[in-house]
């Protein structure tokens, strides 16, 4: 049994968004904020496959990851 850590505990307990919330405070389609999002560490998946049809997919998206990939997409400008 694997045990969870001191960081994932903590990322229990704070806000978890869902895309069209981000894809709403972003202004960004659904479908971008999905590909930001879909291979981000600590990003939470839950899927239910469905038999010879696509696999559902929900995302939620804890704050600690929401703002470390909105600082890795801010565009540094040097005067």
């Amino acid at each position: 049994m694997k045990l969870l850590g001191e960081e994932q505990v903590e990322r229990l307990e704070e806000r978890h968004y869902t895309v069209p919330e981000l894809a709403e405070n972003w202004h960004l389609s659904p479908l971008v904020v999905r590909k930001l999002f879909e291979k981000e560490p600590g990003v939470v998946i839950f899927s239910q496959p469905k038999t010879n049809k696509r696999i559902y997919r929900t995302l939620r998206i804890p704050d600690s990851v929401a703002k470390r990939v909105y600082l890795k997409s801010l565009v540094v400008t040097r005067s």
